[in-house]
């Protein structure tokens, strides 16, 4: 997982340097940088923090040079201003569509059958359904039901 991640992030910031000496354009940020990380963005599911860090820096930079930010400058309000998710919030989110697509069957049947329906509630008490994604580890979903 480590080789995979170190790929994306080295053609993220070779990405990141062609864009700045073109223009700032937010359209080829996303479409360069962004989607690279996004791409298969649900296997990276359980990695380190580390490498966490090392995709988020892909995130930081690219907000850095849409906005032309400071280094001082705090880069997660400029991140909610683009409406971008937080690299482990993507991944979540990623997962919980996955999820979603599955359930209402428009995912390949080989996801499909993965997913597994562990509680069916139908109290308006409980809140939550939990799902798992059987891919060689469990991961767990919530979903809001309520």
């Amino acid at each position: 997982m480590s080789a995979h991640v170190t790929a994306v992030v080295k053609a993220c910031f070779a990405a990141l340097r062609q864009i700045c000496s073109v223009r700032r354009s937010l359209t080829l940020v996303h479409v360069l940088a962004v989607t690279m990380v996004d791409y298969c963005s649900s296997v990276l599911s359980g990695i380190s923090r580390q490498l966490l860090q090392r995709l988020q820096s892909v995130f930081n930079a690219a907000t850095s040079l849409v906005f032309s930010a400071r280094k001082s400058e705090h880069i997660t309000p400029l991140l909610r201003e683009l409406h971008w998710l937080k690299v482990r919030e993507r991944i979540q989110f990623w997962l919980c569509v996955l999820a979603y697509r599955c359930l209402i069957g428009m995912a390949p049947s080989h996801l499909a059958e993965t997913l597994h329906l562990t509680a069916d509630i139908s109290s308006r008490r409980r809140l939550f359904e939990c799902f798992y994604i059987d891919t060689g580890h469990t991961i767990l979903l919530t979903h809001h039901t309520g």
